[in-house]
């Protein structure tokens, strides 16, 4: 079957398109993040695809707010015996309590927190949520610095934040890019394709062709690690006995 593809954001919306052999056009909207992704047919052109999309942005923009939903709802109750990803291995969390500066630490399979007795559950998750920045802040400065001089643009300030729907997003006007504070969960490859995805930003602003052939100049695999980090589970699961 003949086919192609498309990166294109529709009303802030960024939408993957695959042009197939088919009569209609079909629209997906896949978790963790509300991943939209479009099935039209060869006949059909960009413009016509946004058109449809912006037709259907209501039920895009219900799907996503109940995809979200889902997510908030699974929150972990940082309690002993659930199971916490890192860097895309998933960890057994055992909580102990005991005076002291609360941290937390990996050993082995187990994710440690250390935390006072008498913890919330809030505070508990503040811990790991400051330990997971972290994570970030050691291995995102030697990203940048590496694709910087394979780029050619800088990289003057980043930042990491909670993000509800996207991994990243930069300010080409100031170089600022920020990184979503769950990518501490995911396996090292989805972090850099995030890295290089947000500094093709900085050269081209839209998800167009030129923006698609920078990102396969740099990043060959660029869309096995998007799909890699967008079929990954976002919220933590509970482990299966």
């Amino acid at each position: 079957m003949s086919t192609a593809s498309a990166y294109l954001t529709i009303r802030g919306i960024d939408v993957d398109v695959i042009y197939k052999d088919i009569k209609n056009l079909h629209i997906g909207v896949y978790p963790p993040l509300g991943r939209v992704r479009v099935a039209a047919p060869l006949t059909l052109d960009d413009d016509r695809v946004r058109l449809a999309v912006i037709q259907r942005l209501p039920w895009i923009k219900k799907q996503r707010e109940q995809l979200r939903s889902a997510v908030r709802q699974s929150e972990r109750e940082m309690v002993s015996g659930e199971s916490h990803y890192v860097w895309g291995v998933r960890h057994r969390l055992k909580v102990i309590e005991r005076p002291g500066r609360a941290h937390a630490e990996l050993d082995g399979d187990r994710l440690l927190l250390y935390v006072p007795e008498g913890t919330s559950v809030d505070s508990r998750r503040d811990v790991l949520q400051r330990w997971q920045r972290e994570q970030l802040r050691r291995r995102i400065p030697g990203l940048i610095a590496q694709w910087e001089e394979t780029i050619g643009r800088q990289v003057p300030r980043w930042s990491i934040r909670r993000m509800k729907t996207k991994w990243g997003s930069c300010n080409r006007e100031t170089g600022h890019i920020w990184f979503n504070l769950e990518l501490a969960k995911k396996h090292p490859d989805c972090l850099e394709y995030v890295v290089v995805h947000e500094m093709t930003h900085l050269l081209e602003r839209n998800h167009g062709e030129r923006f698609t052939k920078l990102m396969d100049r740099h990043l060959p695999d660029w869309r096995a690690r998007r799909d890699q980090l967008n079929d990954a589970p976002l919220a933590d699961e509970d482990w299966t006995q």
